[in-house]
This record gives C-alpha cells, sequence and structure tokens, in this order.
C-alpha cells in the first residue's frame, strides 16, 4: 500500500481593532474574498480558518453574501473553525479572568455566526506561555497549534514532528499541534508543484502504525495582499494548481484537524519553553542585542550548523515588547488596572459596554513592532486609548475615584500623579521633568500624551546600509516579505536619531539647559505644583484643570533670567491627512504636516476632523511660536516609512517676574 501523509491545512485571517476601513476593504478584495471563492470550488479540499472576532463582525456586516458562502462551507464540512481570544489579545498577557471571557466570548460568536463551536484554537502570534492552557481547557479547547520550533526548543527532533503532542499545566491537559515551517515558508512562495512534491516526501517519514501528519497553519494575508501575492496566488493560478495538485495526490490525505485529533493518538507528553516564532524572538530585542542576535545567527548560517542546533541560539520573549517600549508598557499597565476595576464591581453593576472596551484595549497589535506597524502606528495606539478612557469613564460612574492620587502605574519605579475631575485628566511623572505622560479627554475619548519616543532598531542598520533595491532572490517563486528591503519614503540619517526626552507635554528648558522640578504641597485638590532651582532663583510650575481646561502657569523670582521653552507633543489624530489643521482668527494656517513660526501667539485652534473635536490654545503673554510634525522611522510589510506621531509645539517668552499662562481647553464638535 503506497503510504500517504495527513495534511491539515489552516488560514488566520485578521485585521487590528481601528485599521482603516478602506485598508479592510482592500485586504476582502484582494485576498479574503478570492481565497474564500477559489476553495468553494473544491469541496473535497478541507481546510481550518481563524476570523479575529472585530474582522469577522466587519464582513458580516459589509460582505454578508461571502459569509454566507463562508457558513455553507462550514455546514457541508469543508471548514473548521479555529476560536481565539475575541478581539486577538496575546493570551498571555491579560489576566486568567479575561482570557476565559475573551475565549467564551468567540466560541459563543463562531456558534451564532456560522454554527460550529471549535474544538481546537490559534494563538495569537503563536505566543506560547504554560499558562494559558487551564483558560483554553476551561472554554473546551482540546487542542491548539503552534511552531515547531516550539518542539525543537524542548529538545525535539523535526523528524518526530508528525503528529500531535499533550501538555498540562495544573492538571489541565491540552494537545500541541506543530506547524510546520518549512511549509510556512513554501506556502504560496514556491511553484505549487514544489511545495506538494515536498508535501508527498513526507509521507516517507512514516512511523510504522501511525498515519503522519504536517501542519500549515498561517497569515491568509500571504494569499493576496503581501507584495507580489496577489498576482501570483490569483492571477497566475498558483492557488488552484496547489488545490488542484493535492486532491489528484496519492500520497496527500486532506483531513481537518478535529478529525485526525480524533483518529489518532498523542505522540506524548511535552513541556515547551515560553516562546514565539523565530522572527518574533528577534524582533523583541532591543538593537544592540539584535544586532548581535541576527549577527550570530548569520555566523551560524554560513558555518552550515544553524539548521540543526537553532534552538540553542534563541532571542527574546514576547512580553519583552513591555520593557523595549515604555508606551506599550503604560498601555498594558494602565489596562491592566482597569481590568482589576471592572472585575471588582459588582456583577449587577458591570455593563456589555463595560467590557466590549475592556476586551478592545486587550487587542495586541498596538502593544508590539515587528514586521508590522503595530506600535508605531498612531490610529491602532489610538484605538486602544478610545476603549480604556471610555471604560474609565464607565468605571467612575459607578465607583469614582479621588481627583488626585498618587502610584507607580507602569511598575518603572517612578511614580506618577493622577488627577481628574471627569471630564479631563492628566498623569504626571514624578521623574523631575514635571511633564505630563498621559492627558486625556473624556467627552473625547482621547489621550492626547499618546506619543512615540524615537529610538534605534535594529532594522536601521539595514537601512543605512541598503540602497533601497530589493536583494537577489534566488527562487523560481516570490519572495517573502521578510527578504525583501524597500523605502516607502526618502529616509535621511537625521530621521534615525533617537530622540533625548520622552515626546511628553510640558518639557521646560531655561536659556536652552533642562530643569528638575520637585514636587510641592498644595491644598487645593484641582491643582499639582512644582518647583525647580535655576541658578539662585527659583521656578514655579502649577498644573490646574477646571472643567474641560488644563492651564499651566509658570512664576520666576527676580533671580531668574534668560528665555523659558516649553514644548508640547500633542497626538493629533489626523496626524498629516487632510483633516487637521492649525487655525488662527478663523483663518486655517497649515496642516499638522507642515512647520508653522509665529512671533507672538496668543491664540490657536487645532481643529481634527478625526478627533471629533478642537484643542484651544490660550497664551497670555503672548509667546513666539512654532510648530512641526514629529515623525519616527518604521518597517512594515511594504517597506521603510516615515510615520507623524505629534503635533511638536514649542512655545517660549523671555522670563520676567510675570506669571506665564499656557491654557488648553478640549471642545467636541456639536
Amino acid at each position: 500500500m503506497t503510504s500517504s501523509v495527513s495534511f491539515l491545512f489552516g488560514v488566520h485571517a485578521h485585521q487590528p481593532i481601528g485599521n482603516f476601513p478602506e485598508v479592510v476593504i482592500d485586504a476582502h478584495e484582494r485576498c479574503y474574498k478570492p481565497f474564500l471563492h477559489t476553495l468553494y470550488r473544491y469541496p473535497e479540499f478541507r481546510f481550518a480558518v481563524h476570523f479575529s472576532g472585530w474582522l469577522l463582525d466587519f464582513l458580516f456586516e459589509h460582505y454578508p453574501h461571502d459569509m454566507a458562502l463562508l457558513r455553507e462551507m462550514v455546514t457541508r464540512g469543508q471548514v473548521e473553525l479555529f476560536g481565539a481570544g475575541d478581539t486577538e489579545p496575546v493570551l498571555a498577557a491579560i489576566p486568567e479572568r479575561d482570557r476565559i471571557g475573551q475565549l467564551r466570548t468567540f466560541s459563543a460568536k463562531l456558534k451564532k455566526k456560522l454554527g460550529q463551536r471549535p474544538q481546537g484554537a490559534w494563538l495569537t502570534e503563536r505566543v506560547w506561555e504554560s499558562t494559558v492552557v487551564p483558560a483554553l481547557t476551561k472554554c473546551d479547547i482540546r487542542y491548539v497549534i503552534v511552531d515547531d520550533y516550539h518542539f525543537i526548543c524542548a529538545g525535539k527532533r523535526k523528524t518526530e514532528l508528525d503528529g500531535f503532542f499533550t501538555t498540562e499545566e495544573d492538571g489541565h491537559p491540552l494537545d500541541l499541534f506543530p506547524i510546520s515551517e518549512a511549509l510556512r515558508y513554501r506556502l504560496p512562495f514556491s511553484p505549487a508543484q514544489e511545495a506538494i512534491l515536498f508535501i508527498e516526501s513526507l509521507a516517507d517519514q512514516a512511523t510504522a502504525g501511525r498515519q503522519p501528519a504536517t501542519v500549515y497553519f498561517d497569515d491568509i494575508e500571504k494569499f493576496g495582499i503581501w507584495p507580489e501575492t496577489y498576482q501570483w496566488v490569483y492571477e497566475q493560478g498558483w492557488l488552484e494548481q496547489f488545490i488542484q495538485g493535492v486532491l489528484a495526490s496519492s500520497r496527500i490525505r486532506m483531513q481537518h484537524y478535529r478529525d485526525y485529533h480524533a483518529d489518532e493518538k498523542t505522540r506524548g507528553i511535552i513541556y515547551l519553553p515560553t516562546t514565539s516564532y523565530i522572527e518574533m524572538n528577534e524582533w523583541t530585542l532591543p538593537a544592540e542585542p539584535a544586532h548581535i542576535y541576527a549577527d550570530l545567527v548569520q555566523q551560524a548560517k554560513s558555518a552550515g550548523w544553524y539548521e540543526q542546533n537553532k534552538s540553542f541560539l534563541r532571542g527574546g520573549i514576547w512580553k519583552n515588547f513591555f520593557s523595549r517600549y515604555p508606551e506599550s508598557n503604560w498601555m498594558h499597565k494602565r489596562m491592566l488596572g482597569l481590568s482589576v476595576r471592572y472585575a471588582q464591581l459588582p456583577a449587577s453593576q458591570r455593563t456589555d459596554a463595560m467590557r466590549q472596551c475592556l476586551y478592545a484595549a486587550q487587542a495586541n497589535d498596538a502593544y508590539w513592532h515587528g514586521m508590522f506597524g503595530g506600535l508605531y502606528l498612531p490610529h491602532l495606539r489610538r484605538a486602544i486609548y478610545n476603549n480604556l478612557v471610555e471604560l474609565e469613564a464607565l468605571l467612575d460612574q459607578c465607583i469614582p475615584r479621588a481627583a488626585w492620587y498618587q502610584e507607580d502605574t507602569d511598575l518603572d519605579g517612578t511614580e506618577e500623579i493622577h488627577l481628574q475631575n471627569g471630564i479631563i485628566q492628566i498623569i504626571l511623572k514624578l521623574d523631575g521633568n514635571a511633564s505630563i505622560c498621559e492627558l486625556d479627554a473624556y467627552p473625547l475619548k482621547h489621550n492626547f500624551a499618546d506619543t512615540l519616543t524615537r529610538q534605534t532598531e535594529h532594522y536601521y542598520r539595514k537601512i543605512r546600509l541598503n540602497s533601497g533595491a530589493n536583494p537577489a532572490h534566488d527562487q523560481s517563486g516570490i519572495a517573502s516579505a521578510h527578504d525583501r528591503v524597500s523605502f516607502k519614503h526618502e529616509i535621511s540619517h537625521a530621521d534615525l536619531e533617537p530622540d533625548l526626552d520622552a515626546q511628553s507635554l510640558f518639557i521646560d528648558r531655561l536659556n536652552g539647559e533642562s530643569l528638575h522640578y520637585q514636587l510641592q504641597p498644595s491644598d487645593r485638590k484641582n491643582e499639582i505644583i512644582f518647583q525647580a532651582v535655576a541658578s539662585i532663583g527659583l521656578i514655579r510650575k502649577c498644573f490646574q484643570i477646571s472643567g474641560n481646561r488644563l492651564r499651566v502657569t509658570y512664576a520666576c523670582t527676580n533671580e531668574v533670567v534668560g528665555r523659558m521653552q516649553t514644548e508640547i507633543n500633542l497626538a493629533m489624530p489626523s496626524c498629516d491627512g487632510p483633516g487637521g489643521r492649525y487655525v488662527k482668527d478663523h483663518i486655517a494656517l497649515s496642516g499638522f504636516g507642515n512647520a508653522v513660526a509665529l512671533d507672538d501667539l496668543a491664540s490657536l485652534t487645532l481643529e481634527d476632523d478625526t478627533l471629533g473635536g478642537n484643542l484651544s490654545l490660550e497664551i497670555s503673554p503672548a509667546a513666539a511660536f512654532h510648530a512641526c510634525p514629529h515623525f519616527t522611522v518604521s518597517q512594515s510589510e511594504g517597506g521603510f516609512e516615515k510615520i507623524m506621531q505629534a503635533a511638536k509645539l514649542t512655545l517660549a517668552w523671555p522670563v520676567t517676574t510675570r506669571k506665564q499662562h499656557i491654557t488648553l481647553r478640549f471642545d467636541k464638535k456639536r
């Protein structure tokens, strides 16, 4: 009898919460729709699919006919649905109670919309920590898929990875399927026939008495959205060639994960280390360690021992992103704090709106950065903060917070002061700068301090060394996005220089020198006072909130001389797009993406259509004003690009004994 191999094929479809509708529509037209319609014509080609919850809701709303086709494929047994957290969180990064809630929410959604409850689950970014096992099993998940790299790091040989294994945590058993790295890099980039021959060759590695399996589960976006893949997969017919070749092969048996799982026995017990896929382990490292790691990998490849020993040359773990990017850590710890407050509410006070905001704030995309923009994309961070700010307001309605309190929110060893009145909130880090690290306008559901500090990235080395041309590609297929070097914007060396300060609000300098402030006592619950020593004089800085206004007042003793300057970095949702503008005396001066300079400015409005409101700036006495966009350089699957993170406003005035007032007013459009 001819030996065969079971081919377990699955795809994962995801779009971040907060992504632009036109991006999702384009993804559907170039990928999700042609993929589903192609496979619909081949009922014998069984496959698994995971659509993240937000994307599934979007597609049902905008493309009901295509979703009806997917439901038909589920009903006729062609499709197996995989579960996950509803908003695509990294389960290891959220509390146990929220893991269970997210998993159950999405399983119920799949049953309601597509008629099937999942037995298997997709792990976001294949981030494995054993702590997630109990939540998965409590939600009736019987198996998950992770990379074969995870198993190799646990001491397994690739030839052993021809089925599923069993792990447990605290007595909760869970089965694990290993995704083939070799298939991940072949599909859909190698010619279809080459990929089929590779799958067939795995049948020869079968152990007597058991049916071998090879596992593919990867991003569906590789089938149409990644560069050149739409033409390759659909116009040049790769997908149909692959399907037809697989179905025609006597050595490939198409099976669902659930059927293979029911028919076969576990290959044995295994305990996996905390890890993710290989590329992720590099992305989590800061630039200098990442350089060292990448150089070691290249040396190992050149010496010919990398493939056999790569499990012993390992990068970081996913949670390193929290220690690597302060902005990610701040969002994460704010989310955890609000999760605790939500959990502590009596059940009768918890609402669906609160739960939806919490889960949306746990979506993974804005918390990390690798091949895709992620944390570097302001609209993704904004979606997190929209939900955090809204959730905080809803919780405050049930159990009000103190107007003023102090804590180390982000666990970095430096405490912060929170000052809020239910309309606006400022949070100041007690690091000597007396600057605002979070500025929330609750009616606008927006954090105006949601900026990103430019830091050196590992891939800056590639930018400096490369002219922008794609490297030579020696295969007969197409190159993966991981192998491409391309530029979406012209990038200078100056664009890669790291920022000296966190991009916060009200960063002060006297005569070009930084100031160091100390917190001062105040009897008022709506103000925070700092004081700095300048030469033999004193500078007093007072933050006050009242209604929808924030006022910052500077007062100097007569010993202080020179010129005072403060820098205000504002996260404006329209960034350098057409929806944002500086307006003075009802005249639009410029968009946020351009520089503006005024000698004596007393008032200015920042209008933002995306925000749905305005920020008004009042200065008394008038001061010199300069505004410019603040950019960072990021990599994405489309190439290296510059992204506007903030409108950087600089105010300067001569020091006198007269107080200097700067007022920000936040108005929602009617």
